[in-house]
Parts: structure tokens; C-alpha cells; sequence
């Protein structure tokens, strides 16, 4: 797989946020690694709740979202907030060398750990040579 991509971003390749109709979404710092056995895929989610997470595969689209819960005090306004968005979104298209319907997800300190397994028939296998 080493001339091909595994995993291709399907949005912009851009760090601010982006419009989705009249809403700003913000796209979440993501890191791709490939194993032998499959590859995982990282991305900083900030604030979002398991509960408000969002994970979904669409043929060999990866699409993952996620709603940040502000606890902003009673009677307390924001007088300076670097973040105007509290939704995250990022897109991929997947290799089809990798087997979605084994995808595991786990959701730790604000982090989501994707790990996507390869099919069987692309991992790379031992041949036995028996001596004759």
C-alpha cells in the first residue's frame, strides 16, 4: 500500500473553520497512522461528550462530529471567546483495503481513537516453504 493512500481527507485542506450553510464548523487536529494490522486514526475533541459524539462510515466515508457542551455560568457573557463554534466535523474517504465493518472507537480525555482493521486478504502473510 505503499504507493496508494489509505486514508484521503474529502475536505479542504485548511485549519480554520469552515461554513456549513450559516453554520461554522471547526475541524478537529486529526493524526493518521498505518500498522501492518490496520491503521488509527486520532483527533483532538476537546469538550465532546460520548453522548454528543457522532462516528458513521458511508460506504468508504468516514465522517466524524461532535458537539462541544459549554458550562457557561448564570448571568456570565463572554466578553473575548477564541472559539465561536461549538461543533466539530472532518471527513475521509477510506481505503477499500480497510474493513469498516470492524471499526472500534474509544473516546479518552478528549480524544477519539479509531482503530480500522485491513481486510484479511491485503495483510501481509508468512509463506511456509516445504523442503522437498
Amino acid at each position: 500500500m505503499s504507493d496508494k493512500e489509505i486514508v484521503q481527507r474529502t475536505e479542504q485542506e485548511v485549519s480554520r473553520p469552515e461554513q456549513a450553510g450559516s453554520e461554522v464548523l471547526l475541524r478537529p487536529a486529526v493524526d493518521v497512522y498505518e500498522t501492518e494490522e490496520g491503521v488509527i486514526v486520532k483527533a483532538d475533541l476537546p469538550g465532546v461528550s460520548k453522548e454528543s459524539l457522532n462516528v458513521q462510515v458511508d460506504k468508504e466515508i468516514l465522517t466524524i462530529e461532535g458537539t462541544v457542551s459549554l458550562d457557561v455560568p448564570e448571568k456570565m457573557e463572554a466578553r473575548y471567546a477564541e472559539v465561536q463554534s461549538s461543533r466539530y466535523r472532518h471527513s475521509f474517504t477510506l481505503s477499500q483495503d480497510l474493513d469498516t465493518s470492524r471499526i472500534e472507537a474509544e473516546l479518552k480525555n478528549g480524544v477519539l481513537t479509531l482503530t480500522i482493521p485491513k481486510r484479511e486478504e491485503v495483510k501481509p502473510r508468512k509463506i511456509t516453504v516445504n523442503a522437498a
